[in-house]
């Protein structure tokens, strides 16, 4: 939907179009989004006044869109549903009054969007973490980045309900990053070992890989049949392949054609049939485009 978004912004707006970080956190990706005239920036302020704006899927702090108001830009919102949907659960616990607790990764583009809401309290399983000393009867409510590691987060969240034992858990992982885990684990039962195709910035292809080597199989994280190393597939007479949310199918495809095999096995949950809408302001623009959008790809 994101890389939609930016293709009927151009179609609409004309070039230049520009996007407020890295559309999705895949580097073919954004070089095929840059070859069509979209200029990447980090920071609002590097965006001309008066210009259009795709603010990426991970989601944006609402300084952010501050700052887009007062340069008069036209901001278009690309961020995931399900990253909205946490910002909307923020915003509610702490108008109620409740303390939020965020369990996600420092530095993320999902983080720091989500952190930019409300006051609130990160835990990153991967550091020493002290909990918030708030009193006795506090209400808390914990979050959590859509793209982490479902064991990771089971026991980041144990450890914050062994201070906060009322704590109200919500389940905020996406169900892609839900089902290809539970996906790469069985992949992983199946394989002597494993490729995980993707940026080495997704988190949600990190824990892919994660994943299978807690199952005791080797993994590698590659973003395309270029930095396979044959060395790694010496010897193994199974190997398993998976992707992350972010990654093009036809990259996975160059992979599984680049290795020589003799039979190819789907192993999974299936298809997903979750889609989404475009902003209301490019579905005419998709219309007359001529666009078939159907929430997973664009033909």
């Amino acid at each position: 939907m994101a890389i939609a978004i930016v293709e009927l912004a151009i179609k609409r707006y004309g070039l230049p179009v520009y996007v407020k970080h890295q559309i999705v956190h895949n580097p073919r990706v954004v070089a095929d989004v840059e070859a069509t005239g979209a200029i990447t920036v980090e920071e609002v302020d590097e965006v001309p006044e008066g210009s259009v704006v795709v603010f990426s899927a991970h989601g944006s702090p609402p300084s952010d869109y501050e700052k887009a108001e007062a340069l008069n830009l036209t901001v278009l919102d690309a961020t995931c549903p399900l990253v909205t949907k946490v910002h909307h659960e923020a915003k509610k616990y702490s108008g109620e009054g409740k303390r939020v607790i965020l369990v996600g990764h420092r530095g993320h583009q999902e983080v720091i969007g989500t952190t930019g809401q409300v006051d609130m309290a990160l835990y990153d399983e991967r550091e020493d973490n002290d909990l918030p000393d708030w009193e006795d009867g506090t209400e808390v409510v914990v979050l959590t980045q859509t793209t982490l590691s479902v064991a990771d987060t089971a026991e980041a969240v144990d450890k914050i309900r062994s201070k906060f034992d009322d704590a109200l858990v919500r389940n905020d992982i996406c169900y892609a990053t839900t089902n290809r885990q539970a996906a790469a684990r069985d992949l992983a039962h199946e394989s002597d070992v494993v490729l995980v195709i993707g940026a080495e910035n997704s988190s949600n292809c990190n824990r892919l890989r994660e994943v299978v080597i807690k199952e005791g199989v080797d993994a590698y994280l590659i973003n395309g049949p270029d930095e396979l190393d044959p060395a790694w597939l010496e010897g193994k007479e199974r190997i398993g392949i998976t992707s992350g949310a972010s990654t093009p199918e036809k990259i996975v495809r160059a992979v599984v054609e680049a290795i020589e095999h003799d039979e190819l096995v789907e192993v999974g949950t299936g298809k997903e049939n979750i889609s989404f809408k475009l902003p209301a302001r490019l579905r005419e623009t998709a219309i007359e485009a001529g666009y078939t959008y159907d929430g997973s790809n664009l033909d």
